[in-house]
């Protein structure tokens, strides 16, 4: 079975006897291939879409996979109960949609070793949620596919703090660098976060050019050219973090 990039790297996330849940699971792809790689024991595959679950049973029966790999018509975690699985999988979704299924799950989280997260958006609520939370990333990746930038996490310990969770002025400046770039990320100079902070840079600053240059006044053109200066200025930061 063939994956894209980003799925082989979610799919690398997920530690070896899993009981995986995979939210969202679409065509059902991601626990096929870890059922067949025989990394999880079995699966639950969940939509809250019919016509995307019902693609994913076609799948998992083409695989003469129905005794290891079930699946659910669910909204999030709402129908999913804690003997369900020990690993929750969600890829390719917004990251405040994740937000609402972690809150809307909180159910599970005893039961819950693991959680791969693999948000499209938001990066920074996720990271900032996880946080506040008390949850850990314990590994984070990063990879670029097709022209896009994708991000990987695995958080686990549920009631433990990280590190850099102190008072102080020093350290909520280090709370938004970690969750706007990821401190794993920033901590191993991750070659494609570098890229991507190169491209993010060039792009902000050509818009902050442009603003400037256009002479647009008002308190909207104001407040998006203080955004902009802040913006570069947490780039910056993150770019001398990796030196």
């Amino acid at each position: 079975m063939h994956l894209s990039e980003r799925l082989r790297m979610v799919a690398s996330f997920v530690p070896e006897g899993s009981r995986l849940i995979d939210v969202g699971t679409d065509h059902g792809y991601l626990p096929i291939y870890l059922a067949k790689q025989r990394i999880i024991g079995e699966g639950l595959a969940v939509d809250v879409r019919p016509g995307p679950l019902e693609r994913a049973v076609e799948h998992i029966r083409e695989y003469g996979l129905e005794t290891r790999i079930n699946t659910r018509l669910s909204d999030g975690l709402k129908e999913i109960k804690e003997e369900d699985g020990d690993v929750v999988v969600m890829a390719g979704m917004g990251g405040g949609l994740v937000i609402r299924i972690m809150e809307e799950g909180r159910h599970m989280w005893p039961s819950v070793r693991h959680w791969i997260l693999s948000p499209q958006s938001d990066l920074h609520r996720v990271r900032g949620y996880l946080r506040e939370q008390g949850f850990a990333v314990e590994r984070e990746d990063m990879l670029l596919e097709d022209g896009k930038y994708y991000t990987v996490m695995k958080a686990g310990g549920w009631g433990k703090r990280q590190g850099y969770i102190k008072n102080g002025k020093k350290d909520r400046g280090k709370r938004m660098l970690y969750d706007y770039y990821g401190e794993e990320l920033l901590r191993k100079k991750s070659p494609v976060l570098f890229r991507y902070l190169e491209k993010e840079h060039k792009e902000k600053e050509a818009i902050l050019k442009k603003l400037r240059k256009s002479g647009a006044s008002g308190e909207r053109a104001a407040g998006r050219v203080e955004e902009l200066i802040k913006e570069l200025e947490l780039i910056k930061e993150a770019q001398n973090e990796m030196q």
